[in-house]
């Protein structure tokens, strides 16, 4: 066993398992511990045919092969140089309810401290973690694979200029960046955009596209053409069309408060692309987490359309506003459409195991899922297919997620920088002005 006064000692909590299943194996050279009650809980899940149940399922394969290699009870050495430990044992502690499963894995914290060892308590429970710290015991969320969603990526960065550098800037149809920026600012990088403005007048200003490549900037047009009547409306909507629009790039992310556009630009440019312009794309496919954790939906009445159309609402009221503008009746456009298959819409429930190929994919509220989620979702793209990933990070219903850890923010900054991704976050309200108002101080 390593040394207790070096080695620190994690207790891990079972929703850190079935969050991301190599866990088990990202503490490095420490002593992990797990409670017997949380093999108990992953044993519950492991018939389950979602992400649970392979979490579940995969974490009992790791600990097999380790059993093979000795004693879980005794502690089992890591790779890394740390101790995998399986403990049956648990502290009985006055004031909290016995029998209770949360209570039984911090009664084995809190007898591995009491025992002297230097005893980190790890759950993306707040209120295990609450419970830990009224013990004693030091506990902290699972940090692997989160980010700082204050500082996350943008997409976007503004500069300031005179107007005459801003008319020099607007001959060309690409510009140097590097005189614009000073040595010590960060770089660019590949399919950000620079927002140029006039320092004396705001309203004018040009719009770049990054090319790391050239170590250039590509200028676009301040504006577009309408698509089923939406055109952008702010320098961000512009970003977010040039993505959308671009057959090179094949993931996009979009993140944004309430009324910012995200769904109905990702919409407008997917319907766009799959009946404008049927080279590249011979379908639009829209999928949502149907609840927090990717649950089923077996227990909603109806065939699995009937299903979906619970919780494809928001969808189907932005289809329904985009093909408004196209004179004919828009509930019998979608229908037909959807009997078409140029509209699926999907559970993301069933997505794994398929191959989506030349398919313009969005997945709407994506910041409910998992890193390993999100990864499960792009590694599904097949040839020809683009994934657009739309979301807020400050509202999550999923209960074991937060604004640092979900999978979109995940994405943003893991995927930035690469060549055939592009991210922007959107600012403005252009709901309404109620939207807006509500958006800011709500």
């Amino acid at each position: 066993m390593p040394d207790t006064a070096r080695a620190k000692t994690f207790v891990v909590d079972t929703n850190v398992l079935l969050h991301n299943p190599n866990a088990l194996m990202a503490f490095t050279d420490n002593h992990v511990v797990l409670p017997m009650m949380v093999l108990e809980e992953l044993d519950k899940f492991k018939t389950a045919n979602n992400e649970l149940g392979q979490n579940a399922r995969e974490v009992a394969r790791a600990l097999d092969k380790l059993r093979a290699k000795g004693s879980l009870r005794d502690g089992v050495p890591t790779p890394q140089g740390g101790l995998i430990q399986v403990l049956l044992k648990h502290d009985e502690i006055a004031g909290m309810l016995p029998g209770v499963n949360d209570n039984r894995i911090l009664g084995c914290a809190h007898m591995l401290k009491r025992e002297g060892h230097n005893v980190i308590f790890v759950s993306k429970d707040i209120n295990a973690r609450i419970k830990s710290d009224a013990l004693g015991i030091p506990s902290e969320d699972y940090k692997n694979q989160k980010v700082n969603a204050d500082e996350l990526y943008t997409g976007w960065v503004t500069k300031n200029v005179s107007a005459e550098v801003l008319d020099e800037i607007a001959v060309g149809e690409t510009f140097e960046v590097a005189k614009l920026f000073a040595e010590d600012e960060a770089p660019l990088v590949a399919n950000q955009f620079v927002l140029i403005k006039d320092e004396a007048d705001p309203d004018r200003y040009i719009i770049g596209i990054y090319d790391a490549e050239s170590k250039t900037a590509r200028r676009i047009d301040d504006t577009t053409e309408e698509l089923f009547g939406v055109s952008p409306r702010s320098p961000e909507q512009r970003m977010a069309f040039e993505l959308l629009l671009d057959d090179r790039i094949k993931l996009v992310s979009l993140v944004g408060n309430a009324g910012t556009g995200k769904t109905l630009l990702a919409l407008a440019c997917g319907l766009s692309k799959v009946i404008h312009d049927d080279e590249h794309f011979k379908k639009l496919l829209v999928s949502r987490p149907i609840m927090p954790m990717g649950n089923d939906i077996g227990y909603l009445p109806g065939s699995k359309d009937e299903k979906l159309s619970h919780w494809m609402g928001p969808i189907f009221d932005n289809l329904h506003f985009l093909l408004a503008s196209e004179e004919r009746d828009p509930d019998e456009v979608i229908n037909r459409l959807i009997e078409e298959e140029s509209i699926t819409l999907e559970a993301l429930t069933y997505i794994r195991g398929r191959s989506i190929s030349k398919q313009y994919a969005i997945v709407d509220e994506a910041q409910n899922l998992t890193p390993h989620e999100i990864k499960t979702i792009i590694s599904r793209a097949g040839q020809d297919t683009k994934i657009v990933l739309t979301g807020d990070p400050h509202q999550i219903d999923n209960p074991y997620l937060d604004s640092n850890s979900n999978g979109l923010t995940f994405v943003v900054e893991r995927m930035r920088g690469q060549p055939l991704a592009g991210h922007v976050t959107l600012t403005k309200s252009e709901r309404s002005e109620l939207a807006g108002i509500a958006a800011t101080l709500l």
